[in-house]
């Protein structure tokens, strides 16, 4: 603690603080304080101003009570002149760094997570009540893909995102990953106008099992046997919900199977395109829907067609009425938004963290899909999507 001396009649002088004889050897000890500037003391100190002391260890007013040899020691203070001192601030709290980097990190994570499951929520609910009403998963799956390419042009052009910069070799190594996601794409969503959303769901929980199986047999990879166990509960809870399922689709549970197949190759190919690319994964994934929407638009127009189409669409107003325009926009919207921020934590997160995430995300779509359409689950239904869920979350942790 810093304290004042004042200069009265019956004070002390300088002198009394510092012996009359110098040495060379012995250099005054200053305050730590790095805020606080020490100046070099000479023979025109003056004991006219305030003195600061900053410490008042083994320090006396008396000298004759003392050995000689001690005094020395006794009468040396730490202090500096009044008028080159600067305002202190008692309240100093110095922060770790680090611990506070890692704060922020944790909750920019969180923010992710929070909003990837959010949007991937409203993307499914407004995905099924579409489908529902325009049961043409073929166009419900372009306009996804164009509303996604469409926002992405637009924020390149205004500059509120960075365009890529993109060569030829980047589009060929991009396409084989195209296909496998407008694959995945369609398939999900020819699934989800059959079924309910829960059981499209409860069937794509078993992806990890069709990435060991590709991985294993067509890439020669080999894992722990830890992770070869945990493929039973996620085969054996798949195969219990569907067994069970009450409103039961052969074209529907193709549809989701279809759908993990085509997104475990999106993933081996999307690894090898990434290799020495500096896209980030916003871009990467506009990229992506720009040319999956090239691909898909062609086949839509063969398998429904604009007769279909618009047969279906004036059905679903006269039965919905304006609102149906907002449930095919709302639904294009929060699909492109969802899988952007889905690959944007692709950048902060471990694949690990990333894939504890997704089985979080299945659950929290089962659960909210099951209250909204009042799906009716039996006991030995639920149980099975435990299991299989069960099952994903040990995969991921086997494969850290």
């Amino acid at each position: 603690m810093i304290s004042s001396i004042k200069h009265t009649s019956s004070s002390f002088t300088s002198a009394d603080f510092f012996p009359r004889k110098r040495f060379s050897s012995t250099k005054p000890r200053f305050s730590p304080l790095p805020i606080i500037k020490n100046s070099t003391l000479n023979d025109s100190f003056s004991s006219k101003k305030p003195i600061h002391v900053s410490t008042t260890q083994s320090f006396t007013f008396s000298q004759k009570e003392q050995p000689k040899q001690q005094q020395l020691l006794q009468t040396q203070c730490n202090a500096y002149e009044a008028d080159r001192s600067r305002p202190l601030d008692i309240n100093i709290e110095v922060l770790d760094e680090q611990a506070r980097l890692e704060a922020a990190q944790r909750i920019k994570i969180g923010i992710y997570f929070a909003t990837w499951w959010a949007l991937n929520v409203v993307f499914n609910i407004y995905n099924k009540k579409v489908l529902n009403a325009f049961p043409y998963p073929w166009l419900t799956s372009t306009l996804s893909l164009a509303c996604g390419s469409l926002m992405m042009l637009v924020s390149w052009a205004t500059r509120i995102a960075d365009a890529p910069k993109t060569d030829l070799d980047f589009w060929k190594t991009l396409f084989p990953v195209a296909v496998a996601h407008t694959i995945g794409h369609v398939a999900a969503t020819v699934s989800m106008s059959k079924v309910a959303v829960s059981f499209t769901h409860i069937i794509k929980s078993g992806e990890p099992a069709f990435s060991v199986l590709v991985s294993s047999f067509l890439l020669g990879e080999t894992f722990p046997v830890p992770v070869y166990l945990s493929l039973l509960p996620i085969i054996g809870g798949c195969a219990l919900a569907a067994v069970t399922e009450l409103n039961f689709n052969m074209i529907g549970f193709m549809g989701a199977m279809i759908s993990n197949l085509a997104f475990v190759f999106r993933n081996i190919f999307s690894k090898k395109a990434m290799k020495g690319k500096s896209v980030s994964g916003m871009n990467y994934y506009a990229c992506l829907s720009m040319m999956s929407l090239l691909i898909l638009t062609p086949f839509a127009f063969a398998v429904e067609g604009p007769q279909m189409w618009a047969a279906g669409w004036k059905t679903a107003l006269a039965q919905i009425g304006p609102n149906f325009v907002w449930w095919v926009a709302a639904q294009s919207i929060f699909y492109h938004l969802y899988n952007q921020v889905s690959y944007m934590s692709l950048d902060q997160i471990s694949p690990l963290t990333f894939s504890v995430g997704n089985t979080m995300k299945r659950i929290s779509v089962i659960v909210s899909s099951i209250i909204i359409f009042h799906t009716p689950v039996q006991p030995v239904n639920a149980l099975g999507a435990a299991i299989a869920i069960l099952g994903t979350f040990l995969y991921s942790q086997a494969k850290a």
